[in-house]
């Protein structure tokens, strides 16, 4: 029974990535039908896929609290506002332009969480690519790329370098010496590749600067009010979990909200049903339909016994392990959202550090809180890169990269799975390459 429950866990999961590729139907509705498919064939109950989604609870926290946030200031016009001064600070230039959003994108990364930067500062890129006159879909593309590769710069600039951090009891400031300047490499890679990756906007000029439209902000005094609901939330989101009384960015993120619904709906510039109406559902339930999927693979026992291939064909060689760790997980990482897969590699990892002997028993105990032994860690530091870089090769390979096909859709263009590629794929194959050889040089010589 169990062995036809992988099975069927196993083919439901590649049907529905193969669905998303040719996209013959919608990228959630297939998530959504192939998570119901395993409760309906009995490869786990209702509970259990409510329990998968909740281990998550704080990925959609966050994501509802920040959507709900932008969609509440929407009728100040402060991102059309913003977009105006943003062209005209890059003198109508698509090449300043493309290094503006580079420059915006990578400090805010390295202090919040990828997804989180992408919902604040995407609603800024339809308006501006219009005043430009260029397609905005590929300046979102860019945007996810860096936001992805930025994450590295510190333990908390992405949820995949968080859940690894933790898990092998990293401090933030052991990161920065260690890690962060691959996460820069990641990024002068991006720089490097523009002229030829956005060769069209690179070479954009729009001369006529004066007859820009120059959008004004609505409801100053409500944004004035709204400015402080916001740096409240940004400051909680750097400082909360390190208070006496730890406070999580999702729950952080859900009182901005709460307080941002309070603040419209009591001037009255827009109602709590228009809000709530207009946010986008679409990417909240392809998230919780992916968590069941995965939780699906990790019940049946099929990440297992992926983990069991690699430690028998690894064995104690951690060079070698290293760098089949990093590609491994980077093109795994290309084709399953990357937050579920690390959730679902690290107990695996620890598993086979602790099977071949380099590891105690005692690292697999959920309180541990030693060091790891120095020769073990640069397989989590390979699962860290693969697992963040990976996600720029694929539409569904990162959480920002859903969040901007889910803004790009409300402003009424479509990312497709084949665009995405075109982009992804060149930039993950070098940035995997460099993190390799960054990985080697290192900590493996």
């Amino acid at each position: 029974m169990e062995n036809v429950q992988a099975v069927i866990a196993a083919t439901t999961f590649i049907c529905v990535i193969f669905l998303i590729i040719t996209e013959w139907i919608h990228l959630t509705v297939a998530a959504f039908l192939g998570a119901v498919i395993l409760v309906f064939t009995h490869v786990m109950t209702l509970n259990n896929a409510i329990e998968y989604i909740s281990r998550s609870h704080a990925t959609l926290g966050l994501f509802f609290g920040v959507m709900v946030i932008v969609r509440a200031f929407e009728p100040t016009k402060v991102f059309e506002y913003l977009a105006t001064q943003i062209v005209l600070l890059a003198k109508g230039k698509g090449k300043n332009l493309l290094l503006g959003i580079v420059a915006i994108t990578t400090p805010i990364c390295a202090v919040l969480p990828n997804a989180t930067t992408v919902m604040l500062l995407a609603p800024l890129i339809p308006p501006m690519a219009e005043e430009v006159g260029v397609d905005f879909v590929p300046l979102l593309i860019l945007m996810v790329f860096v936001a992805n590769s930025s994450g590295l710069l510190t333990i908390v600039g992405d949820p995949a370098t968080f859940i690894v951090g933790d898990a092998i009891n990293m401090s933030f400031a052991d990161y920065l010496v260690k890690l962060s300047l691959g996460g820069a490499i990641a990024v002068g890679v991006i720089v490097v590749m523009l002229p030829w990756l956005f060769r069209e906007i690179w070479h954009k000029n729009l001369d006529d600067l004066e007859h820009l439209p120059h959008p004004t902000i609505n409801h100053p005094r409500v944004l004035a009010v709204g400015g402080v609901i916001i740096a409240f939330v940004l400051t909680f989101f750097v400082i909360g979990e390190s208070l006496p009384v730890p406070i999580s960015p999702a729950a952080v993120a859900l009182l901005g909200a709460a307080l941002a619904m309070l603040l419209a709906h009591h001037s009255k510039i827009d109602s709590v049903n228009n809000i709530l109406r207009d946010l986008d559902w679409s990417t909240l339930l392809f998230f919780m339909s992916i968590f069941v999927l995965i939780g699906g693979l990790e019940k049946t026992g099929v990440i297992g016994s992926i983990s069991g291939i690699l430690a028998v064909i690894l064995g104690k060689n951690i060079f070698l392990g290293s760098l089949v760790l990093l590609f491994f997980v980077g093109l795994m990482s290309s084709v399953v959202p990357n937050i579920p897969l690390v959730v679902a590699m690290v107990p695996l990892l620890k598993q086979y550090v602790v099977n071949i002997g380099l590891a105690p028993a005692e690292v697999l105990a959920p309180d541990f809180a030693g060091q790891f032994p120095p020769a073990v860690l640069p397989l989590f530091y390979a699962m860290m890169y693969g697992a963040t870089l990976g996600g720029n090769g694929t539409l569904v390979g990162a959480s920002s990269n859903i969040v901007a096909a889910g803004i790009s859709e409300l402003h009424g263009r479509r990312i497709s799975f084949q665009t995405f590629l075109r982009y992804g794929l060149p930039v993950m194959a070098v940035q995997l390459i460099t993190a390799a050889i960054y990985v080697t040089i290192r900590f493996l010589i």
